[in-house]
């Protein structure tokens, strides 16, 4: 349920011509009377609210990433999956929920197959398990892969443990004569001494290859060490000051064509070089230990020039969009690649202040495929969704936004976006408590993006776009 846009001067936001100049307030502190009502929207005069889908009752946990194909969005719950008819996004609609529980079930298709990441450690790999110590070397935890050809009855196909679990993955298909293979790269983290598969100092990912004639032979390729000298220490300052020790990657983000990777390591950020794509090889490394706390997850523009760099300061869990926090920390960082190494440009966070029972933090998006243009739309949780122009990137601009009020659904601290997407015209939000959500943005700046129609999308990988109306597709085993 949608509520009305709040308007004029003693709203939170002011609209001139049909456009959103909320920037222009940015210099002024956020009062308690500004924060919209719990689940009010507040939003740019250029975004459209087109449709809430509420999650379905079978899913009982929180909604997670994304994924898109052909006229289907599939959206990671917790709990499981599941896949949503978005041929006509106004009516979007749900086609089938599966219940099997394994955090976060991060998802990416492929063809007819559709990855889930477990990093929950489960007594074992089927969807009635239940959590394990993973001090217990009989559990498990990785990747589940299903067969969604028929989306109204998912196959569940293959299991591939991974040391550590697999707390997101990215997709590399495989070129040339190596184009029947899909590798997926596994990111995982926090090891201990105590659990048997997930041994310090892990410093790796775990890449597996898929025949995708044979996705039930699925298993462990390579294990390639991406820190072998350990990766950033960390620091032990107080939060918000710490940044976070190495001991794996969070999330990468593969740009096939280009044969780059670019990997979100919680201390630090790298580039990789994955011209073979079971032994990337790191080329570039950046550390921010003054403003980032944890590199979370890692966006090129479509030239492959530029990384985007999300903190996911407080672990998604604290109130960061705020005053004390201040403007650089639970930022985005922008990164020129010069030389073939990382050059610091600027940093973004949403100007609009949360309540301190919002939990707030720069996550998940993707590019509005515009040629000649970075545009980005991304989520903050219940900081909403933001969309940003860093065609110059030493200036990031917020275009456009749509947010709630305080979720008052579920307990302060846990609710809003996880994932905001733009698909084929439109923007998708994976909220975690209020399902899913579709946008549209009406402005002169994207509109030519209607025209790109990819087929397939996978965030964390890649695919160039040009202005004829085709995006580069690797959905599909051509």
């Amino acid at each position: 349920m949608s509520t009305p846009l709040r308007k004029g001067l003693t709203g939170r936001f002011l609209f001139v011509a049909g456009v959103a100049v909320a920037t222009a307030l940015a210099a002024f502190p956020a009062q308690a009377a500004d924060i919209p009502a719990p689940g009010e929207i507040a939003k740019s005069a250029n975004i459209e609210h087109v449709l809430n889908v509420v999650k379905p009752a079978a899913l009982t946990d929180i909604n997670t990433d994304m994924a898109f194909q052909d006229d289907y969005a599939y959206v990671g719950n917790y709990s499981g999956f599941s896949i949503y008819d978005i041929k006509k996004p106004s009516r979007t609609s749900l086609v089938s929920s599966v219940v099997c529980p394994g955090g976060q079930m991060d998802l990416a298709v492929y063809g007819d197959l559709l990855f889930a990441a477990v990093d929950s450690s489960r007594n074992n790999d089927s969807c009635s398990s239940v959590g394990q110590s993973a001090a217990n070397k009989d559990s498990w935890e990785g990747v589940r892969i299903f067969d969604v050809k028929d989306k109204k009855n998912p196959k569940y196909v293959k299991s591939v443990e991974t040391n550590c679990g697999s707390h997101t993955l990215t997709l590399v298909p495989g070129k040339g004569r190596d184009r029947r293979n899909v590798y997926v790269y596994v990111s995982s983290y926090s090891p201990s001494a105590s659990f048997p598969d997930c041994q310090p100092p892990h410093d790796k990912i775990s890449i597996i290859k898929v025949p995708l004639r044979d996705p039930a032979s699925a298993a462990v390729a390579a294990t390639p060490v991406l820190f072998p000298e350990g990766g950033n220490p960390g620091e032990t300052l107080p939060y918000p000051y710490r940044t976070s020790a190495t001991s794996g990657c969070h999330d990468i983000t593969a740009y096939p064509e280009k044969d780059i990777a670019a990997g979100a390591c919680m201390g630090e950020g790298i580039l990789m070089d994955i011209s073979n794509p079971v032994e990337p090889k790191v080329t570039a490394t950046v550390r921010d230990d003054e403003n980032f706390a944890f590199w979370h997850s890692a966006t090129f523009n479509n030239e492959g020039t530029k990384v985007i760099f999300t903190d996911e300061l407080g672990g998604g869990t604290s109130a960061t969009c705020n005053e004390a926090i201040g403007p650089n920390r639970g930022a985005n960082a922008y990164y020129d690649i010069e030389g073939g190494q990382f050059a610091f440009k600027s940093y973004f966070k949403i100007a609009r202040h949360q309540a301190d029972t919002e939990n707030c933090v720069a996550h998940n998006g993707s590019l509005i495929p515009v040629k000649g243009k970075d545009i980005m739309v991304q989520a903050w949780y219940q900081g909403g969704i933001s969309v940003v122009d860093f065609t110059d990137s030493t200036k990031p601009q917020e275009i456009a936004f749509f947010e709630r009020g305080p979720d008052n659904t579920a307990p302060a601290l846990s609710g809003g976006f996880w994932s905001a997407y733009y698909y084929d015209g439109h923007i998708y939000g994976s909220d975690f408590n209020l399902g899913l959500d579709v946008l549209k943005i009406n402005d002169r700046r994207t509109d030519k993006a209607e025209k790109v129609k990819f087929g397939t999308l996978n965030a964390q990988t890649q695919a160039s776009y040009r202005e004829n109306g085709h995006g580069h597709d690797h959905g599909h085993d051509h």
